[in-house]
């Protein structure tokens, strides 16, 4: 009992931030424009400071795991097939089902991952979590506009489009940051002491104004799933949230032996949310918006009992780190 309450301890910030956010978009009438600048600072600011903490101070070696990457990263696309395939059976829309598979694959890896994992199970979860947030950021940064080029939402052609994709991938400012995170780590670079205060401060500030402007972005954007929620949507919870970490758990098992950390660090990984982003990738294309807003809203909901649960079976030694041992 006491391992389940020290457990909700460390959960509850996490979730309390969220709540915060959302009752105070429901109480306060101020303009949304001012969610841009957040946005901004977190995408563009905080959260890559953050990543190229947690990579620039790490051994080479840890980062080029690839066995542990190509199972992980398995498990992601095999989680958004599963999606995609639900979201295809109840809308027969390609467009909403590639919105779907995104709903039932994608960790909120940026916003909640580091700072949580980090916390439950210690700076050795450090290398694993950066791992699957750059893969996992690849595969469906890759995947999502391919789709929609497919599905006839993106017009333009096969080499405009592929030369987008490579673009966005190599500018995107998490990946950015993580490449820079690597060569300090590959050259042994020492980090100015001025530039490591401020990039301190700045990944200090990541995970609470994230978890803020979560709990904001669903008050603002998913009163429509709370009132109505899409009949897919309890399916791709059910995927995100226990198939997904379960997907995870399995095929590591399988592709080798790995670092008990390691398998624990991405089932937690796999076991989060569904990402904000989602809501976000939705608006750019003008597709399933309503669900995504409820996607996020549900299994942010939901995960307090099942991401606890994943924990708890962790923690307490019940969860074997290899289902087939030697």
């Amino acid at each position: 009992m006491s391992d389940l309450i020290g457990l909700l301890d460390l959960i509850a910030p996490f979730f309390g931030l969220i709540t915060i956010g959302f009752v105070c978009a429901k109480l306060v009438d101020l303009e949304k424009g001012g969610l841009a600048w957040m946005q901004f600072f977190l995408i563009y600011i905080a959260l890559p400071c953050l990543f190229f903490r947690l990579v620039a101070d790490k051994p080479i070696d840890e980062l080029a795991n690839w066995p542990f990457v190509i199972a992980t990263t398995l498990a992601t696309y095999c989680a958004f097939a599963l999606a995609f395939t639900a979201g295809w059976w109840f809308t027969r829309d390609l467009p909403q089902a590639v919105m779907q598979g995104v709903a039932g694959s994608y960790s909120n890896i940026g916003y909640m991952g580091p700072p949580l994992i980090l916390a439950a199970l210690g700076p050795a979860a450090t290398a694993p979590v950066v791992l699957i947030f750059v893969f996992d950021n690849l595969l469906l940064f890759t995947l999502i506009p391919l789709l929609m080029a497919i599905a006839g939402v993106e017009k333009q052609g096969p080499l405009r489009m592929a030369g987008e994709v490579a673009f966005r991938v190599v500018t995107h400012p998490f990946n950015i940051a993580t490449v820079l995170g690597v060569v300090f780590s590959y050259f042994a670079l020492p980090v100015p002491s001025t530039i490591d205060t401020m990039t301190e401060w700045l990944a200090n500030a990541a995970a609470p104004s994230a978890l803020f402007l979560l709990g904001v972005t669903v008050a603002l954007t998913g009163g429509g799933g709370a009132k109505r929620i899409p009949p897919e949507v309890p399916f791709l919870v059910v995927i995100k949230l226990i198939i997904h970490p379960l997907l995870v758990w399995v095929l590591l098992s399988a592709f080798g032996v790995f670092d008990p950390m390691w398998v624990f660090a991405a089932i937690v990984m796999a076991a989060l949310p569904p990402a904000l982003n989602i809501f976000v990738i939705s608006t750019q294309y003008n597709v399933g918006i309503e669900r995504a807003s409820a996607c996020v809203l549900a299994g942010t909901v939901v995960s307090v009992v099942t991401l606890t649960a994943f924990l708890w079976l962790i923690r307490s030694g019940h969860l074997p780190h290899d289902l087939f041992p030697m």
